[in-house]
């Protein structure tokens, strides 16, 4: 079998990989208004994305890092939105303050409701976030439903999370719920158009926790 005898192993290694991808990352970026912590969330999303375009299109309230921080390392939950990004989040450095990462879109008290309502699965397991924890940190990437639901218990005085990361991917209705988000006097991580997915949200919340660690 030649091509396991002359297969050449990568002798460089993962931290080095790593490395040089955000050097590349910075050299290719361009100029950007993002303050030195926001642009290491940027950075991460373009890391995990290869798309300088979403890179450039993110958007943060004010108080997004300092509140997403705060509410890490004081151990408030984290809800996720679907599966993948509890998958994908280094949940250790979450764990670690008392926090945890939830995801409620396959329960199955979550598809009756749905069901009966003749409603998605991602807005009621919204609603019943909720009723599960106070503020928190809500990480939706996939459901932009999930997000304009999030977005009205917010107006209505229901939800009062501490930070919103919503970038969900799509075509019907993504923009306009990111639109919406940043609309709020809410922290928020979003970005702007049909770009974004459950990876991106996932980079976007390892970075924070890893700003969390280092505060």
């Amino acid at each position: 079998m030649d091509f396991l005898t002359d297969f050449k192993p990568l002798t460089v290694q993962p931290q080095e990989i790593e490395g040089m991808s955000f050097n590349m990352i910075d050299e290719e970026f361009g100029q950007h208004s993002f303050t030195e912590e926001q642009y290491k969330i940027v950075q991460r999303v373009v890391h995990a994305s290869a798309d300088f375009e979403l890179g450039h299109s993110m958007l943060f309230h004010e108080k997004a890092i300092q509140s997403g921080i705060k509410a890490i390392k004081n151990g408030e939950q984290v809800y996720a939105d679907v599966q993948m990004i509890v998958s994908g989040v280094s949940k250790g450095r979450i764990e670690k303050h008392g926090g945890n990462v939830h995801v409620y879109i396959s329960d199955e008290d979550v598809m009756k409701e749905a069901k009966r309502l003749n409603t998605t699965r991602a807005i009621i397991s919204v609603r019943k976030s909720i009723q599960q924890f106070d503020g928190g940190i809500y990480a939706i990437g996939n459901a932009p439903t999930a997000l304009l639901e999030l977005i009205r218990l917010i107006k209505g005085g229901y939800a009062k999370p501490s930070l919103v990361i919503g970038m969900p991917v799509g075509f019907v209705s993504a923009p306009e719920s990111k639109e919406e988000l940043a609309k709020l006097d809410v922290p928020f991580i979003t970005n702007v158009g049909r770009k974004g997915g459950s990876t991106v949200t996932v980079a976007a919340l390892n970075a924070l926790s890893l700003l969390a660690e280092k505060a």
